[in-house]
């Protein structure tokens, strides 16, 4: 692996070599809380800053993690793995060891078959000096809650499973999760979840480091709803044609939401990318 972006010195053969999950911790981590600015929290860019510099939002920051064809497909067959690497499974897993939580659609976790995040001891000691957990809590968003709340997502975590959903969610279908051992969360007056609420009740909870792994309408919706901080995207050296997904799906926005480019790395062809809002 090359880091390519930003430049500090010529990169040599010697350091196109696979990063240890250290490095690769140190590469994505969050901004530090309470940060200013911006300059401490992302390489001196000034504007870049944490959440809280920018709205008030308590530390709080949403980064995304995806991954793209370069004919800009999401998945293939309905499924991420056929696009994906062993670098970005690698940098998927040190996302998953630095949050607090793991925000993903519930299409998401049908599709692509969720279980509960797990204890790594790479991340232990990283994990405890920051405060936190053995383990991220997964948190489902949902309308309908129409999840199989048999699978060990729900039976078997080793943090409890949070589901965020509306006020007019089915109160049978609450009481079956709650039922399984997860936790509701209300973040909506309608049926569905309102995104900044979603973050809102997350960071209540001290849930403030928070990943999204999609799915593409989620992601969406919180981009829509300017929640989202920061955007790692691989780039997969891949081609799918077809009509699959975009990694964002819903109406477009009346301007783009413009980001800038914090970071690339590069492996056997694909381009690990971290682009944050302005």
């Amino acid at each position: 692996m090359r880091r390519l972006f930003p430049v500090t010195d010529q990169t040599t053969a010697a350091d196109d070599r696979e990063w240890s999950l250290d490095e690769l911790a140190e590469a994505y981590a969050y901004p530090e809380r309470g940060t200013a600015g911006g300059e401490a929290a992302a390489g001196g860019n000034p504007g870049h800053g944490p959440a809280e510099a920018r709205s008030g939002g308590g530390g709080v920051w949403l980064r995304a993690n995806m991954v793209s064809s370069l004919d800009g497909a999401a998945q293939h067959d309905g499924r991420s793995q056929p696009i994906s690497s062993d670098a970005d499974m690698r940098i998927f897993g040190t996302l998953r060891g630095l949050a607090d939580a793991v925000v993903v659609g519930a299409e998401t976790v049908r599709l692509e078959g969720y279980r509960p995040a797990r204890a790594r001891e790479a991340f232990a000691e990283r994990r405890a000096a920051a405060g936190q957990g053995p383990a991220p809590a997964i948190a489902v968003v949902s309308a309908s809650l129409n999840l199989d709340f048999s699978l060990p997502l729900f039976t078997e975590p080793l943090v409890p499973t949070l589901l965020l959903t509306g006020a007019a969610a089915s109160p049978e279908r609450i009481h079956e999760a709650e039922k399984a051992g997860a936790e509701v969360v209300v973040a909506g007056d309608g049926p569905g979840v309102e995104p900044a609420r979603a973050v809102h009740a997350l960071a209540e909870r001290g849930l403030v480091r928070l990943l999204t792994e999609g799915g593409p309408r989620m992601l969406g919706q919180f981009a829509a709803a300017r929640v989202l901080d920061e955007l790692c995207l691989t780039v997969s050296p891949t081609m799918t044609v077809g009509d699959a997904q975009r990694i964002a799906g819903g109406p477009g926005l009346p301007d783009p939401a413009r980001f800038a480019l914090d970071s690339v790395l590069e492996e056997a062809g694909f381009l690990f990318t971290r682009y944050r809002r302005l």
